[in-house]
């Protein structure tokens, strides 16, 4: 309230319509109204691109109450100090700038600009045609022109249910119409999965490899252990599995193998001491692909078991081409896990196989703003990733609609669910693939 004259309308507050009011106090805001803009942003730079995209960061701005977010030259906005500008033309140069933004609405001064040329077009084709053979450069993924790459994809619900999700309209929409590059394909133990039926759920890992390749995308073989949450309690039907899946695949360049889901209620020794023994039984059949295995505490380095990442990174699994999984849902993990990913990331090879934009059930409300400054940091790291998950399923992080799988409809936004929405159109602006 300001003063002189103000308007206060008292709606109904009675069954029979007028409003009953026997008194009203209204307190205007203490002291004079905020008019003070926060301070300008600085050190504005780009710390990524592709041909598409860039990738800004800035210093924090300051303000008398508090910043409440940013605002760049073309509109975007953000919650903190980076952001990712899709959208744009391939070898053409954009200047940026930015200002923050408090609670009154207050604009602090623009930023001293920016000038970014995104990069040359790809040089097209199929995800898995470009880059061939991936391994591990450094603490990259790389191309087999030993380029750092970020893949981005799906993964699909557990195919004991959700089988009818992944058929050919689906998978091509996956690759045509949301430019995936990986599908990871979730084949739970227990749960009524493998350990019901080890032919039949091998069989069908089988098909999807196959479907996979036929589109030129990359595979992830998901070992989906859960419960119990020690990978070790199935050691010996892992090694059967992917002796066989090896085996038979050992020639593609586009298959990942994730030896290990989510350990949990687990020691990373233990975790450890697993992956140490299933690598040598992929590698004696072949010896060139990735292979990546969770962490303990859900695969969070330790996080959600309240430890810190220093457990894993000062015991490393005795590897080469090999990777570790984080995953993290956005609304139950915030600023503490994405600083761990930042760290880890620095140290150790690191791929999101799973996340979402929502609470660790995979279902509740979406938190987009958190979940956008995660794609960020992965962007900028060119760390790859799949989000969970390419079903019809009724929770909220299930992309499609109920109801949707039964059909053969699978493009465009109609049939999605809102965190299918947001998951998509961060996938529609691929990686360039650098070929030189």
């Amino acid at each position: 309230m300001t003063a002189g004259t103000n308007k206060i309308k008292a709606i109904a507050t009675t069954a029979n319509g007028g409003p009953n009011l026997d008194r009203l106090d209204v307190e205007p805001p203490s002291g004079p109204p905020d008019t003070e803009a926060p301070s300008q942003p600085q050190n504005l730079r780009s710390t990524g691109k592709t041909s598409n995209s860039v990738t800004l960061e800035w210093d924090a701005s300051t303000d008398n109450v508090g910043v409440s977010g940013y605002v760049l030259s073309g509109g975007q906005t953000a919650t903190g100090t980076t952001a990712t500008v899709g959208g744009l033309q391939p070898n053409t140069a954009y200047t940026f700038t930015v200002q923050a933004r408090d609670a009154a609405g207050n604009l602090s001064p623009a930023s001293a600009p920016v000038s970014v040329t995104t990069s040359p077009p790809s040089s097209g084709g199929r995800p898995a045609d470009v880059n061939g053979q991936l391994h591990v450069c450094g603490v990259k993924l790389c191309n087999q022109y030993n380029k750092p790459i970020q893949l981005r994809g799906m993964s699909t619900h557990g195919i004991q249910w959700y089988s009818q999700c992944i058929k050919t309209a689906s998978l091509d929409a996956l690759v045509s119409d949301w430019g995936g590059d990986v599908l990871r394909v979730a084949m739970y133990i227990q749960e009524g999965g493998y350990e019901t039926n080890p032919r039949k759920f091998t069989d069908m890992m089988h098909g999807y490899i196959e479907e996979a390749t036929k589109r030129g995308i990359y595979v992830l073989v998901d070992w989906h252990q859960l419960t119990p949450g020690d990978p070790n309690a199935n050691l010996a039907r892992a090694k059967t599995f992917f002796t066989e899946i090896a085996q038979r695949h050992k020639d593609k360049t586009n298959i990942i193998y994730d030896i290990a889901n989510e350990p949990n209620n687990v020691s990373w020794a233990k975790v450890k001491s697993y992956a140490e023994q299933m690598i040598p039984v992929i590698r004696a059949q072949d010896a060139d692909s990735l292979i990546v295995s969770g962490t303990h505490g859900w695969s969070t380095f330790g996080i959600s078991d309240g430890q810190d990442v220093t457990s894993v990174l000062n015991n490393k699994v005795n590897a080469t081409n090999f990777m570790y999984s984080f995953h993290f849902y956005a609304n139950s993990h915030k600023q503490e896990y994405i600083n761990a990913l930042s760290r880890v990331a620095d140290e150790v090879p690191v791929f999101v196989t799973e996340f979402g934009t929502q609470t660790a059930s995979g279902d509740g409300g979406n938190d987009f703003a958190t979940s956008q400054k995660y794609i960020d940091l992965m962007a900028q790291k060119k760390i790859s990733w799949t989000n969970w998950n390419f079903s019809d399923d009724n929770r909220s992080g299930a992309v499609f609609k109920g109801g949707t799988c039964a059909g053969n409809s699978f493009t465009g936004t109609g049939v999605l669910k809102p965190a299918g929405v947001w998951v998509r159109d961060r996938m529609r602006t691929p990686d360039d693939f650098p070929t030189s």
